[in-house]
Protein backbone atom coordinates (compact mmCIF):
# COMPACT_ATOMS: atom_id res chain seq x y z
CA UNK A 1 0.00 0.00 0.00
CA UNK A 2 1.31 3.42 -0.89
CA UNK A 3 1.95 5.83 1.96
CA UNK A 4 0.82 9.44 2.10
CA UNK A 5 4.28 10.62 1.02
CA UNK A 6 4.29 8.17 -1.92
CA UNK A 7 0.91 9.50 -3.08
CA UNK A 8 2.08 13.10 -2.71
CA UNK A 9 5.23 12.51 -4.77
CA UNK A 10 3.36 10.56 -7.45
CA UNK A 11 0.75 13.32 -7.65
CA UNK A 12 3.44 15.96 -8.12
CA UNK A 13 5.19 13.94 -10.84
CA UNK A 14 1.88 13.33 -12.65
CA UNK A 15 0.91 17.01 -12.42
CA UNK A 16 4.24 18.10 -13.90
CA UNK A 17 4.02 15.39 -16.59
CA UNK A 18 0.57 16.57 -17.67
CA UNK A 19 1.62 20.23 -17.45
CA UNK A 20 4.31 19.45 -20.03
CA UNK A 21 1.86 17.40 -22.14
CA UNK A 22 3.89 14.21 -21.79
CA UNK A 23 2.08 10.92 -22.08
CA UNK A 24 2.81 8.02 -19.76
CA UNK A 25 4.46 6.28 -22.72
CA UNK A 26 6.73 9.25 -23.46
CA UNK A 27 7.73 9.56 -19.83
CA UNK A 28 8.41 5.83 -19.59
CA UNK A 29 10.70 5.98 -22.61
CA UNK A 30 12.62 8.96 -21.23
CA UNK A 31 12.87 7.40 -17.75
CA UNK A 32 13.87 4.06 -19.27
CA UNK A 33 11.09 2.07 -17.59
CA UNK A 34 8.10 0.22 -18.98
CA UNK A 35 4.86 2.00 -19.81
CA UNK A 36 3.24 -0.31 -17.29
CA UNK A 37 5.55 1.02 -14.56
CA UNK A 38 4.30 4.58 -14.99
CA UNK A 39 0.69 3.43 -15.11
CA UNK A 40 1.09 1.34 -11.97
CA UNK A 41 2.93 4.16 -10.18
CA UNK A 42 0.10 6.59 -10.97
CA UNK A 43 -2.58 4.09 -9.92
CA UNK A 44 -3.63 3.60 -6.31
CA UNK A 45 -4.28 -0.08 -7.07
CA UNK A 46 -0.59 -1.03 -7.24
CA UNK A 47 2.31 -0.69 -4.81
CA UNK A 48 4.67 0.61 -7.54
CA UNK A 49 6.38 3.85 -6.60
CA UNK A 50 9.29 6.05 -7.64
CA UNK A 51 12.65 5.75 -5.85
CA UNK A 52 15.24 8.48 -5.34
CA UNK A 53 17.07 7.61 -8.57
CA UNK A 54 13.78 7.93 -10.46
CA UNK A 55 13.08 11.31 -8.84
CA UNK A 56 16.54 12.59 -9.75
CA UNK A 57 16.11 11.55 -13.38
CA UNK A 58 12.50 12.77 -13.46
CA UNK A 59 13.70 16.21 -12.38
CA UNK A 60 15.98 16.34 -15.42
CA UNK A 61 13.25 15.08 -17.74
CA UNK A 62 10.56 17.37 -16.34
CA UNK A 63 12.91 20.37 -16.10
CA UNK A 64 12.58 21.00 -12.39
CA UNK A 65 14.28 20.24 -9.09
CA UNK A 66 13.88 16.92 -7.27
CA UNK A 67 12.71 19.08 -4.34
CA UNK A 68 9.65 20.06 -6.39
CA UNK A 69 8.28 16.55 -5.86
CA UNK A 70 8.53 16.72 -2.06
CA UNK A 71 6.36 18.54 0.49
CA UNK A 72 7.76 21.46 2.49
CA UNK A 73 6.89 19.64 5.73
CA UNK A 74 6.61 16.02 6.73
CA UNK A 75 3.34 14.25 6.05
Amino acid sequence: MKSAIDLYVIGKVKARRTELNLSQAELARLLDVSIGFIGMAESSKYDTRYNLQHLNKLADILKCSPKDFLPDQSI
